[in-house]
């Protein structure tokens, strides 16, 4: 995940100041150097590091801070303050008009997900109500029209080609399409190249001027750090870029190209992408971003993540089930289901306060042991899933050799599910007694 060993140094310098009652201007300065080194280590550009922690000092070692009664505390909101300006300082929306054919250029180097991110920005806006068409204007690279059709088929959006035809020509004739065809916003997949180059540029410029688009949004790879940023300076200063989407931010990635482009450029992110699947692509909130990196997680995230993944019915369903004690394992397999929509584990726990990389250390979330949780239920019969206390030995041995897993993996998922049913009834009954007026439990009331 990106972030994580930024993340794992500020909390090691925060650590420290938290162990110390009062702060004195040293202790403040001896860890902003701490911040610094992390920062750099992190790949961000080193005139933005060197004008954050600035910043950052004088606010630090004013006196509310050094008298406050929690100033490593106050110290840290500080950091959180200035890494969100740094980052925004709010999120940076889409121009969409409702009244128009809106036109989008994506445009970036080969190799940074243009073509698979215009599928993601459509299927996102398709979501919000928008009738995208996707438009294959990369003439060049092999199969790059063949690869947005196939991710046009994919998420069921309409997607205009005319072959290798000239791309501005493409483009014009794509925004009369839409209009004639009732499409409301036009995604134009321009062409990349293995670096910049003044034929590229001229030829997105040349575009620019035919279809006047309301976005052009930069795609760069944030696992390039500092050579992200240079990318995005040098197609500002070309294009007026009005924002910038930041692929593979769930990578193993340092993460400095998304602390620093905004800085550099003046130009926005709008977007980042957290995976390969085409709904991973995200909003990019600076303050949730900010919260991230000091490990306080991100539970707005992890919310909307919930609502959008998660079957309103199927909760209510289920929630019956529980107060009547009707827990099976049907039911776990479809919890398990509604959890991998929102995404990876480490994905998810990352946005849960606390949860930090630092404290999850040692603690490995293999993806596959869902699969093969799923494989175990689904070799049990009807009766076995409704009632698992008659799988006996031999029906054991019969899970295993259907699900091709071994007779430990299936004793491990009973033993898995009778603690997942044991807790889900004791949840039951503190909420039964809250209702009663015995208890009251806070995150019952969400």
């Amino acid at each position: 995940m990106a972030f994580e060993a930024l993340t794992q140094k500020l909390e090691a310098v925060f650590k420290k100041l938290r162990g110390k009652g009062k702060l004195s201007e040293a202790d403040v300065k001896q860890a902003m150097r701490e911040v610094k080194l992390a920062l750099l280590e992190a790949d961000v550009n080193y005139k933005v590091v060197k004008d954050f922690i600035q910043k950052v000092t004088e606010r630090a070692v004013g006196q509310e801070v050094l008298e406050s009664l929690t100033p490593a505390q106050q110290v840290i909101k500080i950091v959180n303050d200035e890494l969100t300006k740094l980052m925004g300082p709010k999120e940076a929306r889409l121009n969409i008009s409702p009244s128009k054919v809106n036109v989008v250029m994506m445009v970036g180097l080969q190799g940074s997900g243009k073509t698979t991110t215009s599928g993601k920005l459509g299927l996102y806006l398709s979501k919000k109500g928008k009738r995208p068409l996707l438009v294959a204007a990369d003439i060049y690279r092999p199969a790059a029209i063949k690869q947005l059709q196939v991710v046009g088929e994919k998420i069921g959006l309409p997607v205009f080609t005319m072959g290798e035809q000239n791309p501005v020509n493409i483009s014009k004739a794509a925004v009369e399409y839409a209009s004639r065809h009732n499409n409301d916003v036009v995604i134009i997949d321009t062409a990349g190249r293995l670096h910049v180059d003044d034929e590229l540029m001229q030829e997105l410029i040349n575009i620019k001027d035919a279809v006047n688009p309301d976005e052009i949004l930069l795609v760069v790879d944030s696992m390039t750090g500092q050579d992200a940023v240079n990318v995005a300076e040098t197609f500002h200063n070309k294009l007026q870029l009005t924002g910038l989407i930041l692929t593979k931010l769930d990578g193993d990635t340092r993460g400095g190209a998304a602390l620093s482009i905004k800085a550099v450029t003046g130009c926005p992110i709008k977007f980042v992408g957290m995976g390969e699947k085409l709904t991973d692509l995200e909003p990019f909130y600076p303050e949730r971003m900010a919260s991230r990196i000091l490990g306080m997680g991100d539970v707005l995230s992890l919310i909307e993540k919930a609502t959008a993944a998660i079957d309103q019915n199927k909760a209510r369903e289920l929630e019956e089930k529980i107060r009547k004690e009707e827990f099976t394992l049907d039911d776990f397999l479809e919890q398990l289901k509604q959890v991998r929509k929102m995404g990876s584990l480490d994905q998810i726990l990352s946005m849960i306060p606390g949860l930090s990389p630092q404290k999850l250390q040692g603690v490995e979330f293999n993806e596959k042991e869902l699969v093969h949780i799923e494989a175990i239920i689904n070799s049990m019969t009807k009766e076995e899933r409704m009632n698992p206390s008659i799988i006996n030995g031999s029906r054991r041995r019969r899970i295993a050799m259907g699900s091709g897993t071994s007779v430990q993996d299936v004793n491990r998922l009973l033993k898995q599910f009778e603690q997942t049913k044991k807790m889900v009834k004791q949840l039951s009954e503190l909420e039964k007694g809250r209702k009663k007026g015995r208890f009251k439990l806070p995150f019952f009331n969400l």
